[in-house]
């Protein structure tokens, strides 16, 4: 018997995908990650990516629309930043409906040209069709040096755990709206520390963690008192909201000394716990130092 989507879950329903595409050989690493790797013939990789933001998703109308615009193009230009690489170019599909005013789809585009000039990102091309509600797309196309891309499963056993910045409060604060990719950190990352894996905060620290959790086959332990958040923020938002897109990065324990120390780092970067050998198991230290095992999820579209 078929299961429904909602049995499955989201990530039930990509690993079956997954398995249904395949990839050729030119694919280095495909469904799975934030972006698939592909072999170039310029010694570089490709990177490839694709974020759909869906109107009472994501977003809606009484939004300002040239934050819309540029969060739909930050969520794929933060994808490419979790594999290390470098965002150049942009394929924009649009779906509106006949009623939709013009003045809010320029400022949409407007919003999306203004992020992808600022990290020298060329809109090349897209399309449009007629949809209920509004439907945006952005496929990105990114490079990375050879065999360099930075993925979910290199995890390693008494890695250290980063975060590129506080967590928690996003939507309610509209922080979903005006973050900042974390290209440059990234880069600096890869050229300083080489990380053992990365990934950007969309659904939550403790389902993204999970995510590198799972496809390196390791657990974890995180620490309450260690976790930066927002202000306005609680332990639980920083654990499950998501919408943050910071970065969470492993490193190996020689490395994360000159990644603690904020005067030989160019960022800030907060550790927050290591990696262990309790596969798929996250442990929570809250700050009374009481031990518990959080639930690998956080937002989820099923």
């Amino acid at each position: 018997m078929s299961k429904k989507l909602s049995q499955l879950g989201e990530f039930g329903v990509i690993d079956r995908i997954r398995k249904i595409a395949g990839h050729s050989r030119s694919v280095m690493e495909g469904i799975g990650d934030d972006a698939a790797v592909v072999s170039s013939s310029e010694g570089k990789d490709l990177l490839l990516t694709t974020d759909m933001l869906l109107e009472g998703v994501h977003f809606t109308k009484d939004m300002p629309a040239r934050g819309i615009g540029h969060k739909a193009m930050a969520c794929s230009i933060s994808d490419i930043a979790a594999m290390g690489g470098i965002p150049k170019y942009a394929v924009v599909s649009l779906g509106v409906s006949r009623r939709c005013e013009w003045d809010f789809v320029k400022q949409i585009y407007e919003g999306m040209k203004k992020t992808a000039r600022k990290f020298d990102v060329a809109i090349v091309g897209g399309d449009t069709v007629r949809s209920p509600g509004v439907i945006i797309n952005v496929a990105l196309v990114g490079e990375v040096a050879r065999k360099k891309a930075v993925l979910r499963r290199g995890a390693k056993v008494g890695d250290l755990i980063f975060v590129s910045g506080p967590l928690g409060g996003s939507l309610k604060s509209g922080r979903h709206l005006r973050f900042v990719p974390r290209v440059a950190e990234a880069q600096y990352l890869v050229k300083h520390f080489n990380p053992t894996a990365m990934i950007d905060i969309s659904d939550g620290l403790a389902a993204d963690l999970g995510h590198i959790l799972e496809e390196s086959r390791v657990g974890a332990v995180i620490y309450e008192n260690k976790i930066p958040r927002h202000p306005d923020a609680d332990s639980r938002g920083a654990l499950y909201y998501g919408e943050d897109f910071e970065l969470i990065v492993t490193v190996s324990p020689r490395k994360a000394e000159g990644l603690r120390d904020s005067r030989k780092s160019k960022f800030k970067f907060w550790p927050i716990g290591e990696i262990t050998a309790r596969r798929g198991c996250l442990q929570f230290v809250d700050e009374k130092g009481r031990i518990k095992t959080l639930s690998l999820k956080g937002y989820t579209h099923f």
